[in-house]
């Protein structure tokens, strides 16, 4: 048996069983797909925009959550999903449904004729997508809405699932809404500082492996930065014209794309070049994950030096990780003999690459 508690009036506990007409064929089939029968069993069905307690859920370790209701209208989602966290052991199963923002978009253009359509689109867009992530400004918005109606891409929400301590098992799309099902795999990262506006604080790797808080414009989802272990797995690294970085990499957005291609993104990177965390020219200050994609033994030589804004791979264009790593290896080994004239050196084919032949990041 499971339970429904219906927190948007009361929190009346009502009975429900899994296995009948209640939830569509299509979800149940989802279900019996990726929940193991014994968890179906012991399961709790919610119908909530609130975080989760004892008295909710009936327990500590229930093994299996569905919340029926949209993580759209959750005020603060990574309380929720960090309280299912709590209440989940270790391989439970949080099942959730979100309308992602393409989907929204579809939506409203096909619910208007033209050109009503694109210009309700356009004030929906500002309104629910922008307004909540402009700095001072955010509050007024959540105060207003209570965070109903919130517009999430599909990465933000992996990203949010990953961040408080899940796995993506698997997902689909039913009805307008996408179905995932998230396995719990450890403890909520509580990232006090995860940002959701344009500016970013980005946890690198530095000079003897010391993490340090390099600055950007975002250009990917929020939360992007905890489902790399996920992209990477589902779409690789290293394609042709891509270096090291992600193959067709869905978290970066369209205004990132277009800030990227003029690194108007890397802008407030100078604060770091000012505070001493990088140098003008060096490998580039990657994430704990990528770092962990290069081999034991070039991590360890990599640890000895500072990275810096403008990296190798603009001399020598990599087609590959594998290459990306003999570009920073050969950099390095040169620059451990002569510092100066081998930056001077790198620098100056950089900047003729990207200036003169546009070659544009890698």
């Amino acid at each position: 048996m499971a339970i429904v508690i219906d927190q948007k009036d009361s929190l009346n506990t009502l009975s429900l069983n899994l296995t009948g007409n209640e939830l569509p064929a299509e979800v149940l089939e989802f279900l019996e797909k990726n929940i193991a029968p014994e968890l179906l069993e012991e399961a709790v069905l919610l119908d909530t925009v609130f975080a989760l307690n004892s008295s909710v859920v009936g327990g500590d370790n229930v093994g299996f959550i569905m919340n029926l209701h949209r993580m759209n209208d959750i005020r603060y989602i990574n309380k929720f999903l960090e309280s299912a966290n709590k209440h989940l052991p270790v391989g439970g199963c949080l099942v959730g449904c979100v309308e992602i923002s393409q989907r929204r978009k579809e939506r409203l253009l096909a619910q208007y004729p033209a050109p009503l359509n694109k210009i309700i689109y356009t004030f929906d867009f500002m309104a629910k997508r922008v307004w909540p992530k402009l700095p001072y400004l955010r509050r007024s918005y959540f105060a207003l809405t209570k965070g109903r109606g919130r517009v999430i891409s599909e990465m933000e929400t992996y990203g949010r699932l990953y961040s408080c301590g899940f796995r993506l098992a698997d997902s689909f799309e039913f009805d307008g809404k996408l179905y995932f099902a998230a396995e719990k795999r450890g403890e909520p990262d509580f990232n006090e500082e995860a940002t959701y506006g344009p500016f970013i604080k980005l946890r690198r790797v530095g000079k003897t492996g010391k993490i340090v808080k390099v600055y950007k414009m975002r250009t990917m989802s929020p939360y992007s930065e905890y489902v790399q272990e996920f992209i990477y797995e589902r779409n690789g690294a290293g394609g042709i014209g891509t270096g090291s970085k992600f193959n067709n990499d869905p978290r970066i957005t369209t205004l990132g794309k277009f800030m990227r291609k003029y690194w108007i993104d890397e802008l407030p990177m100078l604060y770091n070049l000012i505070r001493g965390d990088l140098k003008i020219f060096g490998v580039r200050p990657i994430s704990k994950h990528y770092f962990s994609l290069y081999p034991a033994d070039f991590q360890e030589f990599r640890k000895n030096f500072k990275p810096g804004l403008v990296p190798p791979v603009y001399v020598e264009i990599p087609k590959s990780l594998e290459d990306t790593v003999a570009i920073e290896r050969r950099y390095l080994e040169a620059y451990q003999r002569s510092p100066l004239l081998t930056d001077i050196k790198y620098l100056t084919k950089a900047l003729y690459n990207i200036f003169i032949k546009r070659v544009r990041s890698c």
